[in-house]
């Protein structure tokens, strides 16, 4: 990887009239924001359909994209919403997004547009269906999920469809044809939106970074049509689940509840739907950012029931095994390895058999000048980020640091006693650093305080709703970002 910078900002975060960032024009507005910012790259979460908690790493499917991010003008452009329809989905710009709103208003709007599609149109998504293996089964498995009140596919009634039988499966789609229609439709209009997104964001030389969960959720499309990839019992329930002990973000740790894999089984089929995930994902995205990934070494198993992250215990991740695998199949992808949490030298080590190049936190390191994520520690190979989704804004960290972690990061920034000039600081010394791509949130150049941030991990209600406000992004801005990443020689 060149020397460079990016920003982090995701879709759901794009300033927009109807609730919620989308894959029209303000997502190609901040795509060329980034390049008048000198950046190379565009660093974004999960696109996939969310579950429980709105959160983008417990989605529906990971293959599928987020229907909220089909892009309404473009639909109106093409005839299929009215301008009082559009009009009826716009919503006060507030600085949260509202999930329930959009749940109970957006699908009906979709569904709409859907009802005025051309036959040529129609054809073009059954023939994208056919040429996706995974949509056959997600779009079933959206009808019978929505057809049950949209139950979880174990607590479906119907025993057979739980198991996913043929027949079963046969006469449900012949009985919800319209509804699998639906949802095709849906994800051919949210993959041609991207494509052309895409297309738009490269030509600018902007290139984007993509995330791939380390797990998947028990209810989705993935764990129902494909259950032997799971430690799951005939039921469809998991004995263990995936979380991670108590750690910097938790003290009680993390009980994220997803089945865990099949590791032993998957190894004997080649690894295959890893590979057909990282293929999917590798047509989203240039690079992309491996979550988790001290789980391919070793990964926290929480017996199912507990009532915290605490009762877990270490097993043996699939290592090179996996990776191999993954690098060798897919040579041309870049790859970054999330090596954060509670890391030990088999960690460390996996990561640099891999070749991976690592993650380095700048507010993870003010405790002292033996850090890691301390610049003058770093070597060249890795990621600087000032931090992740998962942390606070830099204005909001050194709010709420200890005073001995403030002190110590202003003498090692050489900055006064100011919140602003801190943070200014912390951005110079990223993009100074040593680091092959130096990324942060745009909140820490907007200078936004903890008000601001994605995601208080383990708080299960309230994250993945910040909106950036519009007219943010101007032109002084950018200048201004661009003359500090120049001045780093990352333009």
């Amino acid at each position: 990887m060149k020397r460079s910078a990016g920003i982090l900002m995701p879709i759901f975060s794009l300033p927009s009239s109807y609730g919620i960032g989308s894959l029209g024009a303000s997502a190609r507005a901040f795509a060329e924001f980034l390049h008048a910012a000198g950046q190379s790259w565009w660093q974004i979460l999960p696109v996939g359909p969310t579950g429980a908690g709105d959160s983008p790493y417990t989605s529906i499917s990971t293959f599928a994209g987020n229907p909220f991010f089909v892009d309404l003008d473009i639909l109106a452009r093409q005839g299929l919403l009215t301008p009082e329809e559009l009009e009826s989905a716009r919503v006060p710009q507030g600085d949260r997004i509202d999930y329930a709103a959009l749940c109970a208003g957006r699908e009906k709007l979709l569904r709409r547009a859907f009802a005025r599609i051309s036959a040529q149109e129609a054809e073009a998504a059954r023939a994208f269906r056919e040429s996706t293996p995974w949509l056959r089964e997600y779009a079933l498995y959206r009808a019978i999920k929505a057809h049950f009140g949209d139950k979880a596919w174990y607590d479906w009634p119907d025993e057979a469809l739980r198991r996913h039988d043929a027949a079963a499966l046969e006469h449900a789609r012949a009985n919800l044809e319209e509804d699998v229609a639906f949802h095709t439709w849906v994800q051919y209009s949210f993959f041609t939106q991207w494509k052309a997104l895409k297309q738009y964001v490269n030509s600018l030389g902007i290139r984007i970074i993509g995330d791939l969960p380390i797990y998947v959720s028990q209810d989705s499309a993935d764990v129902w049509s494909e259950r032997k990839e799971f430690l799951l019992d005939s039921r469809g329930y998991p004995a263990k689940v995936a979380g991670v002990p108590p750690d910097y973000f938790s003290k009680e740790g993390q009980l994220w509840g997803n089945p865990l894999y099949d590791w032993q089984a998957q190894k004997a089929d080649g690894f295959g739907w890893w590979i057909r995930r990282v293929e999917g994902a590798a047509r989203l995205f240039d690079a992309i950012r491996i979550d988790h990934f001290r789980a391919f070494e070793s990964y926290w198993a929480v017996p199912a029931g507990a009532e915290t992250a605490k009762e877990g215990a270490w097993e043996k991740g699939p290592g090179m095994d996996l990776l191999g695998v993954l690098i060798n199949w897919f040579p041309q992808i870049t790859y970054i390895a999330e090596d954060l949490g509670i890391l030990t030298d088999a960690v460390h080590q996996l990561r640099e058999t891999s070749g991976l190049p690592g993650m380095k936190v700048l507010e993870f390191a003010f405790d002292g000048p033996a850090n890691a994520y301390l610049p003058h520690n770093y070597a060249p190979h890795c990621i600087c980020y000032t931090g992740t989704h998962d942390n606070n804004t830099a204005a909001g960290w050194y709010a709420e640091a200890a005073p001995k972690e403030q002190a110590f990061a202003r003498r090692y920034l050489g900055a006064p006693d100011d919140a602003a000039e801190v943070c200014a600081a912390l951005l110079r010394a990223g993009q100074g650093s040593v680091a092959e791509l130096f990324v942060a949130q745009l909140q820490d150049y907007l200078g936004l305080g903890s008000e601001a941030r994605v995601n208080v991990p383990g708080v299960p209600k309230g994250n993945w709703s910040w909106r950036l406000e519009p007219g943010r992004t101007t032109p002084e801005l950018a200048a201004r970002i661009r003359e500090l990443t120049c001045t780093f020689g990352r333009c």
